[in-house]
């Protein structure tokens, strides 16, 4: 079992984490170009919070929205 451990350690330091790394070692000479990934998270969230938010109002403005304030029936 230790060598399948370290089969998944090996896996993932040495191959998938190696765009990280070359982040951690671009962050000394440019902060901004370190931090893309974070930027570009940020961005899509946003994006998709505006999206989200606007669909909520398109079908509460058609009255397609449903709130039945129990979540079951035995509930009520």
């Amino acid at each position: 079992m230790r060598a399948f451990f370290e089969g998944i350690q090996s896996l993932f330091v040495d191959f998938l984490f190696l765009p990280f790394d070359f982040l951690r070692s671009l962050e000394l000479s440019s902060w901004w170009l370190a931090n893309i990934v974070s930027w570009v998270m940020i961005i899509v969230c946003g994006y998709y919070i505006v999206y989200w938010c606007k669909q909520l109002t398109i079908h509460r403005a058609n009255n397609e929205e449903y709130q039945d304030t129990t979540a079951h029936s035995f509930l009520k």
